[in-house]
């Protein structure tokens, strides 16, 4: 079944991947918090994204260097863990290969590769919506 909605957590210096996998997602009809898209100027960005993760009900973080530095990923990863409307519903996304050991409770969870080919982890994240990929709607 389709998620309501997606919360896209990530490094904003990782910023084409997810730029290009919340537009995949959307072009198959899942709606994504993707934050540089959903905030918008004079809104407070912090309440914005903790509405989003009061409402979202699946959680895709993507993981890199960048993201495992990112204070504001670990806050989000945090959230998530706690909250139990993600429980089974948390895909950590591997983007860039990097050491865990900062959010080493994700390695818990089923991660989907993204490291060496973008269409296949398309692919395999679509899949667990039980959705199939159209290739005309990848970036």
């Amino acid at each position: 079944m389709p998620p309501a909605e997606v919360f896209l957590s990530h490094a904003s210096e990782d910023a084409p991947m997810p730029q290009n996998l919340a537009g995949t997602l959307i072009r198959h009809g899942v709606p994504v918090f993707y934050s540089p898209v959903n905030i918008t100027g004079a809104q407070q960005w912090q309440d914005e994204i903790l509405s989003a993760l009061q409402r979202c009900d699946w959680f895709v973080v993507i993981l890199s260097p960048n993201a495992l530095n990112s204070m504001w990923v670990k806050r989000e990863v945090a959230y998530a863990l706690q909250d139990r409307r993600y429980e089974n519903r948390i895909i950590p996304v591997k983007y860039i290969e990097c050491p865990l050991e900062s959010l080493r409770w994700l390695t818990l969870f089923q991660m989907i590769n993204f490291a060496a080919d973008f269409k296949s982890g398309c692919r395999n994240l679509l899949r667990v919506w039980g959705m199939g990929l159209r290739e005309e709607f990848l970036p």
